[in-house]
């Protein structure tokens, strides 16, 4: 499915149901996070139940009333593989990966990312 790209605070909207074990009402996610504000928490929900990325999971209680209960639709992990075909397809994935690498400060996560790249050509090797 084709989704839409998310803005700076619906991602974080998401990065915190993404963090929940479980469906969070809009009250629940601006407890979460001291800098938003519950009309702009409400307006994302919208949005992003509008391009696919949650759903209500649950109405429940928050305090005396009833609230929704979004779960997230999309993982992290379909969200990043997604955001990554989004870019190569601007910019070619060589481009994408040397910006990253080019900007990158971390030595270990560069090691690591070494080390990916010689398991997964060691995979390709075996595979022919």
């Amino acid at each position: 499915m084709n989704r839409k790209t998310l803005s700076p605070r619906q991602l974080q909207v998401m990065e915190i149901l993404w963090e929940a074990k479980e469906g969070m009402t809009a009250s629940a996610i601006v407890k979460s996070s001291p800098d938003l504000q519950i009309n702009t928490v409400q307006a994302s929900l919208r949005s992003l139940v509008a391009k696919k990325y949650v759903q209500v999971g649950d109405i429940v209680y928050s305090g005396t009333v009833l609230s929704r209960s979004y779960i997230p639709l999309v993982s992290r992990e379909e969200y990043l593989e997604m955001s990554c075909r989004q870019l190569s397809r601007l910019s070619g994935p060589s481009l994408v990966f040397a910006n990253f690498i080019q900007a990158e400060k971390n030595e270990a996560l560069l090691d690591e990312l070494e080390e990916m790249i010689q398991q997964r050509k060691k995979e390709l090797k075996e595979g022919e």
